[in-house]
């Protein structure tokens, strides 16, 4: 199943943290610190696809290194819709910092600067989009579908952050 099927799953299910509003909350902030930069729809999308490759490539260094539980433990304390330095030093060295916003920039045309600046809001966003499937009882010690869907994709491209916004962009207006 898909990372959008796993976080379509969570807003349905009571006994997960996803809500219309937490998703809603994720995607304005995006429109709005793009807008505020003048980055079109597609260049976000492009931008947050890589970014997501980092993160996910991260978060599975991090299980491998620490468990399943620092994992999780890291996105509940780093996940949200402002800005956070701090998450994106604990999970990318400057040297990393720079080959994303590099990368970034490279796919994108926007100034790696500019991408480097952005990294504190985009990267608690993108752990905001993955604690969607916490479980409202004991979020620390259980599995998060969402979570898991993300981390264990086989790389070919069918977890997509941004396709999953896009999608759940696309979903809150049907609602």
């Amino acid at each position: 199943m898909g990372l959008f099927d796993q976080i379509v799953g969570a807003l349905n299910d009571p006994n997960q943290e996803a809500s219309n509003t937490q998703l809603d909350n994720i995607l304005s902030t995006v429109q709005q610190l793009t807008n505020n930069q003048g980055i079109s729809s597609d260049t976000t999308q492009t931008a947050l696809s890589v970014l997501g490759g980092y993160v996910r490539s991260a978060l599975q260094q991090k299980r491998t290194n620490q468990g399943n539980e620092s994992v999780q433990a890291f996105v509940n304390q780093y996940s949200g819709t402002g800005q956070n330095s701090q998450a994106v030093s604990s999970l990318f060295s400057p040297e990393q910092q720079a080959q994303v916003a590099q990368t970034i920039s490279s796919r994108t045309g926007i100034d790696a600067g500019t991408i480097q600046s952005l990294l504190p809001a985009l990267v608690p966003l993108v752990l905001n989009l993955l604690k969607t499937g916490n479980p409202t009882q004991n979020p620390q010690q259980s599995s998060n579908s969402v979570l898991s869907s993300f981390l264990d994709a086989d790389q070919d491209g069918d977890v997509d952050v941004a396709d999953a916004m896009r999608l759940a962009g696309q979903f809150l207006q049907n609602r």
